[in-house]
Protein backbone atom coordinates (compact mmCIF):
# COMPACT_ATOMS: atom_id res chain seq x y z
CA UNK A 1 0.00 0.00 0.00
CA UNK A 2 1.21 3.54 -0.78
CA UNK A 3 1.56 4.86 2.85
CA UNK A 4 1.96 8.39 2.80
CA UNK A 5 1.05 9.55 6.69
CA UNK A 6 0.14 7.49 9.81
CA UNK A 7 -1.01 8.47 13.47
CA UNK A 8 -1.96 6.03 16.29
CA UNK A 9 -3.26 2.57 15.07
CA UNK A 10 -4.10 4.40 11.65
CA UNK A 11 -2.22 4.18 8.68
CA UNK A 12 -3.20 6.86 5.53
CA UNK A 13 -2.63 6.40 1.81
CA UNK A 14 -2.24 9.22 -0.61
CA UNK A 15 -5.80 9.31 -1.44
CA UNK A 16 -6.82 9.71 2.78
CA UNK A 17 -8.06 6.03 2.63
CA UNK A 18 -7.53 4.55 6.27
CA UNK A 19 -6.03 1.55 7.20
CA UNK A 20 -6.34 -0.29 11.21
CA UNK A 21 -2.66 -0.95 11.18
CA UNK A 22 -2.62 -4.47 12.81
CA UNK A 23 1.35 -4.89 12.05
CA UNK A 24 2.55 -2.02 13.76
CA UNK A 25 6.06 -1.72 11.61
CA UNK A 26 7.11 -5.70 12.22
CA UNK A 27 6.38 -4.66 16.06
CA UNK A 28 7.81 -1.70 16.38
CA UNK A 29 5.71 0.32 16.50
CA UNK A 30 4.44 -0.53 19.72
CA UNK A 31 3.31 2.86 21.38
CA UNK A 32 1.02 3.93 17.93
CA UNK A 33 2.34 5.54 15.20
CA UNK A 34 3.71 9.22 15.60
CA UNK A 35 3.12 9.10 19.53
CA UNK A 36 3.67 13.02 19.63
CA UNK A 37 5.70 12.62 23.17
CA UNK A 38 7.91 10.07 21.10
CA UNK A 39 8.26 12.20 18.13
CA UNK A 40 9.26 15.67 20.93
CA UNK A 41 11.84 14.04 22.50
CA UNK A 42 13.30 13.15 19.06
CA UNK A 43 12.72 16.40 17.80
CA UNK A 44 13.91 18.25 20.67
CA UNK A 45 17.02 16.09 20.74
CA UNK A 46 17.81 16.96 17.28
CA UNK A 47 18.46 20.85 18.17
CA UNK A 48 20.94 19.41 20.13
CA UNK A 49 23.00 16.77 18.41
CA UNK A 50 21.83 14.61 15.87
CA UNK A 51 25.02 12.53 15.75
CA UNK A 52 28.07 11.47 17.94
CA UNK A 53 30.00 8.09 17.02
CA UNK A 54 29.67 6.13 20.60
CA UNK A 55 33.68 4.81 20.21
CA UNK A 56 34.38 8.27 20.41
CA UNK A 57 31.46 10.33 22.10
CA UNK A 58 29.31 8.80 25.94
CA UNK A 59 26.44 11.14 24.72
CA UNK A 60 23.92 11.71 27.60
CA UNK A 61 20.76 10.01 25.79
CA UNK A 62 22.56 6.69 25.47
CA UNK A 63 23.85 6.73 28.98
CA UNK A 64 20.51 7.69 30.38
CA UNK A 65 18.81 4.83 28.03
CA UNK A 66 21.22 2.28 29.22
CA UNK A 67 21.00 2.77 32.81
CA UNK A 68 17.12 2.85 32.39
CA UNK A 69 17.22 -0.43 30.03
CA UNK A 70 18.92 -1.94 32.98
CA UNK A 71 16.02 -2.07 35.26
CA UNK A 72 13.51 -3.78 33.09
CA UNK A 73 16.12 -6.22 29.98
CA UNK A 74 16.12 -9.65 30.99
CA UNK A 75 19.05 -11.50 32.92
CA UNK A 76 19.86 -8.66 34.96
CA UNK A 77 21.42 -7.22 31.90
CA UNK A 78 23.49 -3.86 32.99
CA UNK A 79 25.91 -3.24 30.19
CA UNK A 80 24.69 -2.44 26.26
CA UNK A 81 26.10 -2.52 22.82
CA UNK A 82 23.61 -0.22 20.54
CA UNK A 83 23.47 -0.71 17.07
CA UNK A 84 20.70 -0.26 14.20
CA UNK A 85 18.63 -3.08 13.98
CA UNK A 86 18.01 -6.64 14.85
CA UNK A 87 20.09 -7.97 12.43
CA UNK A 88 23.15 -5.56 14.19
CA UNK A 89 22.12 -7.31 17.62
CA UNK A 90 22.17 -10.61 16.72
CA UNK A 91 25.58 -10.63 14.77
CA UNK A 92 26.91 -8.43 17.79
CA UNK A 93 25.72 -11.02 20.61
CA UNK A 94 27.46 -14.04 17.95
CA UNK A 95 30.26 -12.35 17.73
CA UNK A 96 30.76 -11.55 21.81
CA UNK A 97 29.78 -14.79 22.43
CA UNK A 98 32.52 -16.57 20.89
CA UNK A 99 34.83 -13.80 22.26
CA UNK A 100 33.90 -14.30 25.74
CA UNK A 101 33.85 -18.37 25.78
CA UNK A 102 36.66 -18.74 23.55
CA UNK A 103 34.09 -21.27 21.58
CA UNK A 104 33.71 -21.78 18.10
CA UNK A 105 30.03 -22.71 17.54
CA UNK A 106 26.49 -22.38 18.29
CA UNK A 107 22.78 -24.21 18.49
CA UNK A 108 20.17 -22.44 16.63
CA UNK A 109 16.68 -23.78 16.01
CA UNK A 110 14.65 -25.23 13.07
CA UNK A 111 11.90 -22.24 12.06
CA UNK A 112 14.32 -19.39 13.85
CA UNK A 113 14.68 -15.58 12.39
CA UNK A 114 17.62 -13.42 13.15
CA UNK A 115 17.73 -11.21 10.30
CA UNK A 116 19.53 -11.06 6.53
CA UNK A 117 22.95 -10.25 7.46
CA UNK A 118 25.59 -12.82 7.12
CA UNK A 119 26.09 -13.67 10.52
CA UNK A 120 21.83 -13.69 11.10
CA UNK A 121 21.07 -15.65 8.10
CA UNK A 122 23.72 -18.05 8.85
CA UNK A 123 21.50 -19.12 12.33
CA UNK A 124 17.96 -18.55 10.26
CA UNK A 125 15.82 -21.38 9.44
CA UNK A 126 12.85 -20.25 9.28
CA UNK A 127 12.34 -20.84 5.42
CA UNK A 128 15.16 -21.50 2.90
CA UNK A 129 14.54 -18.71 0.95
CA UNK A 130 16.19 -16.67 3.45
CA UNK A 131 19.56 -18.50 3.20
CA UNK A 132 19.44 -19.92 -0.42
CA UNK A 133 22.30 -18.21 -2.64
CA UNK A 134 23.75 -16.53 0.04
CA UNK A 135 26.02 -19.82 1.14
CA UNK A 136 28.88 -20.69 2.18
CA UNK A 137 27.10 -19.86 5.66
CA UNK A 138 28.79 -19.48 9.43
CA UNK A 139 30.95 -22.38 10.05
CA UNK A 140 29.78 -24.13 13.55
CA UNK A 141 25.96 -23.38 13.30
CA UNK A 142 23.74 -26.56 14.40
CA UNK A 143 20.17 -26.52 14.51
CA UNK A 144 17.81 -28.40 16.60
CA UNK A 145 13.93 -28.54 16.52
CA UNK A 146 11.85 -25.96 18.27
CA UNK A 147 9.09 -27.19 19.97
CA UNK A 148 5.53 -26.79 17.91
CA UNK A 149 2.71 -28.42 20.24
CA UNK A 150 0.45 -27.90 16.69
CA UNK A 151 2.65 -28.94 14.20
CA UNK A 152 4.20 -31.70 16.37
CA UNK A 153 3.53 -35.78 15.26
CA UNK A 154 4.50 -36.47 19.42
CA UNK A 155 1.68 -37.89 21.46
CA UNK A 156 1.42 -35.34 23.88
CA UNK A 157 3.65 -31.59 24.29
CA UNK A 158 5.36 -33.59 27.16
CA UNK A 159 6.57 -35.80 24.31
CA UNK A 160 6.76 -32.97 22.10
CA UNK A 161 9.14 -31.33 24.37
CA UNK A 162 11.38 -34.70 24.71
CA UNK A 163 11.75 -34.74 21.08
CA UNK A 164 13.12 -31.37 20.37
CA UNK A 165 15.24 -31.98 23.50
CA UNK A 166 16.65 -35.00 21.73
CA UNK A 167 17.81 -33.20 18.73
CA UNK A 168 20.49 -31.26 21.73
CA UNK A 169 21.37 -34.53 22.85
CA UNK A 170 22.20 -35.79 19.45
CA UNK A 171 23.75 -32.85 18.31
CA UNK A 172 26.13 -33.01 21.92
CA UNK A 173 26.76 -37.14 21.37
CA UNK A 174 27.31 -37.35 17.28
CA UNK A 175 27.91 -33.66 15.94
CA UNK A 176 29.64 -31.17 18.30
CA UNK A 177 30.77 -31.57 21.97
CA UNK A 178 29.16 -29.16 24.40
CA UNK A 179 32.44 -27.91 25.61
CA UNK A 180 32.95 -26.26 21.76
CA UNK A 181 29.54 -24.51 21.71
CA UNK A 182 29.53 -20.77 22.62
CA UNK A 183 26.25 -20.25 22.48
CA UNK A 184 22.50 -21.47 22.26
CA UNK A 185 20.64 -18.74 20.20
CA UNK A 186 16.50 -18.96 20.58
CA UNK A 187 13.49 -16.94 19.89
CA UNK A 188 11.68 -17.36 23.33
CA UNK A 189 8.56 -17.26 21.21
CA UNK A 190 9.23 -17.36 17.42
CA UNK A 191 8.15 -14.62 15.32
CA UNK A 192 8.57 -15.40 11.64
CA UNK A 193 8.71 -18.92 12.40
CA UNK A 194 4.51 -18.69 13.05
CA UNK A 195 4.48 -17.23 16.44
CA UNK A 196 4.84 -20.37 18.24
CA UNK A 197 5.16 -20.22 22.02
CA UNK A 198 7.21 -23.24 23.28
CA UNK A 199 6.45 -25.33 26.46
CA UNK A 200 8.04 -23.26 29.53
CA UNK A 201 9.45 -26.93 30.04
CA UNK A 202 11.82 -26.96 26.78
CA UNK A 203 13.00 -23.04 27.81
CA UNK A 204 13.96 -24.52 31.57
CA UNK A 205 16.00 -27.42 30.37
CA UNK A 206 17.70 -25.06 27.74
CA UNK A 207 19.01 -22.93 30.67
CA UNK A 208 20.08 -26.48 32.61
CA UNK A 209 21.91 -27.92 29.50
CA UNK A 210 23.54 -24.06 29.20
CA UNK A 211 24.31 -24.17 32.75
CA UNK A 212 25.78 -28.02 33.43
CA UNK A 213 28.03 -27.10 30.25
CA UNK A 214 29.26 -23.45 30.36
CA UNK A 215 26.82 -21.83 27.23
CA UNK A 216 25.39 -19.10 26.82
CA UNK A 217 22.15 -18.46 26.43
CA UNK A 218 20.87 -15.45 24.14
CA UNK A 219 17.33 -14.69 23.96
CA UNK A 220 16.17 -12.87 20.57
CA UNK A 221 13.68 -10.67 21.48
CA UNK A 222 13.51 -8.48 18.61
CA UNK A 223 9.94 -9.05 18.02
CA UNK A 224 8.68 -10.00 21.39
CA UNK A 225 9.98 -7.37 23.54
CA UNK A 226 8.59 -4.31 24.88
CA UNK A 227 5.17 -5.12 25.97
CA UNK A 228 4.43 -7.14 22.77
CA UNK A 229 3.42 -10.03 24.85
CA UNK A 230 1.61 -8.29 27.72
CA UNK A 231 5.14 -8.37 29.76
CA UNK A 232 8.01 -6.09 28.87
CA UNK A 233 9.82 -9.37 27.79
CA UNK A 234 8.57 -13.09 26.72
CA UNK A 235 10.96 -14.43 29.05
CA UNK A 236 9.15 -12.58 31.67
CA UNK A 237 5.89 -14.80 30.53
CA UNK A 238 8.39 -18.06 31.75
CA UNK A 239 10.79 -16.41 34.12
CA UNK A 240 13.67 -18.13 32.43
CA UNK A 241 16.38 -15.16 32.52
CA UNK A 242 18.80 -15.80 29.50
CA UNK A 243 22.83 -14.73 29.96
CA UNK A 244 22.36 -12.49 26.77
CA UNK A 245 19.28 -10.66 25.01
CA UNK A 246 19.18 -9.46 21.61
CA UNK A 247 17.19 -6.20 21.13
CA UNK A 248 15.40 -3.94 18.52
CA UNK A 249 11.53 -3.25 16.75
CA UNK A 250 9.85 -1.75 19.51
CA UNK A 251 12.62 -0.56 21.45
CA UNK A 252 11.95 3.06 20.00
CA UNK A 253 9.06 3.15 18.58
CA UNK A 254 10.09 3.22 15.16
CA UNK A 255 13.05 4.72 15.21
CA UNK A 256 16.29 3.00 14.00
CA UNK A 257 17.81 1.05 17.35
CA UNK A 258 19.06 -2.25 18.06
CA UNK A 259 21.04 -3.19 21.24
CA UNK A 260 22.31 -6.63 23.15
CA UNK A 261 22.99 -6.66 26.48
CA UNK A 262 24.49 -8.73 29.81
CA UNK A 263 25.10 -8.44 32.80
CA UNK A 264 28.78 -7.20 33.39
CA UNK A 265 30.49 -9.83 34.04
CA UNK A 266 30.21 -11.80 30.80
CA UNK A 267 30.25 -8.71 28.97
CA UNK A 268 32.72 -6.93 30.66
CA UNK A 269 35.10 -9.58 29.18
CA UNK A 270 34.53 -8.80 25.51
CA UNK A 271 37.93 -6.69 24.86
CA UNK A 272 38.37 -2.51 24.15
CA UNK A 273 37.75 -1.94 20.38
CA UNK A 274 36.79 -5.65 20.12
CA UNK A 275 33.40 -4.15 18.59
CA UNK A 276 32.10 -0.51 17.14
CA UNK A 277 29.82 1.23 15.04
CA UNK A 278 29.59 5.08 13.50
CA UNK A 279 25.94 4.96 13.52
CA UNK A 280 24.77 2.89 16.33
CA UNK A 281 22.99 4.26 19.30
CA UNK A 282 22.21 7.24 17.49
CA UNK A 283 21.17 9.85 19.90
CA UNK A 284 17.97 11.01 18.62
CA UNK A 285 16.72 7.19 18.18
CA UNK A 286 18.41 6.94 21.96
CA UNK A 287 16.16 9.82 23.24
CA UNK A 288 12.88 8.46 21.41
CA UNK A 289 13.80 4.66 23.40
CA UNK A 290 14.02 6.49 26.55
CA UNK A 291 10.53 8.27 25.73
CA UNK A 292 9.24 4.99 24.05
CA UNK A 293 9.92 3.21 27.73
CA UNK A 294 8.21 5.94 29.60
CA UNK A 295 4.95 5.99 27.49
CA UNK A 296 5.36 2.10 28.04
CA UNK A 297 4.73 2.87 31.75
CA UNK A 298 2.76 5.92 32.26
CA UNK A 299 0.31 4.74 29.36
CA UNK A 300 -0.07 0.98 31.11
CA UNK A 301 0.21 -0.13 27.85
CA UNK A 302 1.70 -3.48 29.59
CA UNK A 303 -1.56 -3.25 30.90
CA UNK A 304 -3.84 -2.82 28.16
CA UNK A 305 -2.02 -5.53 25.88
CA UNK A 306 -3.28 -8.00 28.17
CA UNK A 307 -7.00 -7.02 28.53
CA UNK A 308 -6.84 -6.47 24.88
CA UNK A 309 -4.94 -9.04 24.06
CA UNK A 310 -7.55 -11.57 26.35
CA UNK A 311 -10.20 -10.62 24.23
CA UNK A 312 -8.85 -11.06 20.74
CA UNK A 313 -8.40 -14.34 21.59
CA UNK A 314 -11.44 -14.92 22.93
CA UNK A 315 -13.28 -13.52 19.63
CA UNK A 316 -10.52 -15.38 17.27
CA UNK A 317 -11.13 -18.39 19.81
CA UNK A 318 -15.21 -18.67 18.60
CA UNK A 319 -14.31 -17.70 14.88
CA UNK A 320 -12.27 -20.85 15.33
CA UNK A 321 -15.41 -22.60 16.50
CA UNK A 322 -17.09 -21.42 13.13
CA UNK A 323 -14.71 -21.78 10.49
CA UNK A 324 -13.13 -25.15 9.63
CA UNK A 325 -10.10 -23.52 7.89
CA UNK A 326 -8.98 -22.14 11.31
CA UNK A 327 -6.65 -24.53 12.74
CA UNK A 328 -5.12 -22.95 15.74
CA UNK A 329 -5.24 -19.64 18.10
CA UNK A 330 -2.49 -18.83 20.02
CA UNK A 331 -0.52 -15.67 21.64
CA UNK A 332 0.10 -13.47 24.51
CA UNK A 333 -1.11 -10.25 24.94
CA UNK A 334 -0.79 -8.76 21.64
CA UNK A 335 1.33 -11.02 19.73
CA UNK A 336 -1.12 -13.33 18.52
CA UNK A 337 -1.37 -15.95 15.61
CA UNK A 338 -4.39 -17.66 13.13
CA UNK A 339 -3.09 -20.60 11.61
CA UNK A 340 -5.43 -22.09 8.76
CA UNK A 341 -5.77 -25.04 7.17
CA UNK A 342 -7.34 -27.09 4.67
CA UNK A 343 -10.63 -28.54 5.69
CA UNK A 344 -10.76 -32.33 5.74
CA UNK A 345 -6.91 -32.53 5.79
CA UNK A 346 -4.57 -33.89 8.74
CA UNK A 347 -3.71 -29.91 9.05
CA UNK A 348 -2.30 -29.47 5.83
CA UNK A 349 -1.24 -26.12 5.88
CA UNK A 350 -3.64 -23.37 3.61
CA UNK A 351 -1.34 -20.68 2.15
CA UNK A 352 -3.55 -19.87 -0.42
CA UNK A 353 -6.28 -18.89 2.27
CA UNK A 354 -4.17 -17.22 4.24
CA UNK A 355 -3.20 -14.50 1.04
CA UNK A 356 -6.77 -14.37 -0.27
CA UNK A 357 -7.80 -13.13 3.80
CA UNK A 358 -4.97 -10.68 3.88
CA UNK A 359 -5.80 -9.47 0.18
CA UNK A 360 -10.17 -8.81 1.76
CA UNK A 361 -8.81 -7.83 4.60
CA UNK A 362 -6.74 -5.21 2.85
CA UNK A 363 -9.28 -3.81 0.59
CA UNK A 364 -11.62 -3.44 4.05
CA UNK A 365 -8.95 -1.46 5.34
CA UNK A 366 -7.33 -3.72 7.88
CA UNK A 367 -3.36 -4.25 7.07
CA UNK A 368 -1.56 -7.42 8.95
CA UNK A 369 0.50 -10.13 7.34
CA UNK A 370 1.53 -13.49 7.36
CA UNK A 371 4.42 -16.03 9.07
CA UNK A 372 5.48 -19.56 9.47
CA UNK A 373 7.40 -21.99 7.51
CA UNK A 374 4.49 -22.07 4.53
CA UNK A 375 3.07 -19.06 5.07
CA UNK A 376 0.21 -20.54 6.52
CA UNK A 377 -0.47 -18.29 9.82
CA UNK A 378 -1.37 -14.59 9.75
CA UNK A 379 -0.45 -12.28 12.91
CA UNK A 380 -2.21 -9.88 14.56
CA UNK A 381 0.18 -7.64 16.16
CA UNK A 382 -1.74 -3.88 16.84
CA UNK A 383 -0.06 -1.13 18.50
CA UNK A 384 -0.32 -1.54 22.43
CA UNK A 385 -2.50 1.17 23.03
CA UNK A 386 -5.44 0.33 20.59
CA UNK A 387 -9.14 0.72 22.12
CA UNK A 388 -11.51 -1.75 22.49
CA UNK A 389 -13.49 -0.15 19.75
CA UNK A 390 -10.51 0.18 17.16
CA UNK A 391 -9.42 -3.75 18.35
CA UNK A 392 -13.32 -4.81 17.41
CA UNK A 393 -13.40 -2.96 14.44
CA UNK A 394 -10.18 -4.68 12.87
CA UNK A 395 -11.69 -8.13 14.64
CA UNK A 396 -15.06 -8.34 12.42
CA UNK A 397 -13.06 -7.20 9.16
CA UNK A 398 -10.82 -10.07 9.73
CA UNK A 399 -13.85 -12.28 10.89
CA UNK A 400 -15.45 -11.15 7.45
CA UNK A 401 -12.68 -12.05 5.22
CA UNK A 402 -12.36 -15.38 6.60
CA UNK A 403 -16.24 -16.38 6.63
CA UNK A 404 -15.73 -15.73 2.90
CA UNK A 405 -13.03 -18.28 2.67
CA UNK A 406 -14.87 -21.05 4.41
Amino acid sequence: MPAAWAEGVYVYDRDGKRYLDFLAGFGACNAGHNHPRIVAAARDQMQHLVHAPAGVMAHEPMLRLAHKLSAVAPGGANMFFFGNSGSESVDGALKMARYVTGRSDFIAFLGSFHGRMLGGTAVTASKVKYRRGHGPHLPGVHFARFPYPYRSLAPSVDACVDEALGDIHRLFEYVVAPEDVAAMLVEPVQGEGGYIFPPRRWLEALRELCDEHGILLIFDEVQSGFGRTGEWFASDLYDIQPDVVCLAKGIANGFRLGAFGARREVMGQWGTASHGTTYGGNPMACAAALATLDVIRDEGLLENAQKQGAYAMAQLRDLQGESAIVGDVRGEGLMIAVEFVKPDTDREPNTGAVRRILDRSLREGLLMYPCGHWTQTIRLIPPLNITRAQLEEGLDIFERAVLAES
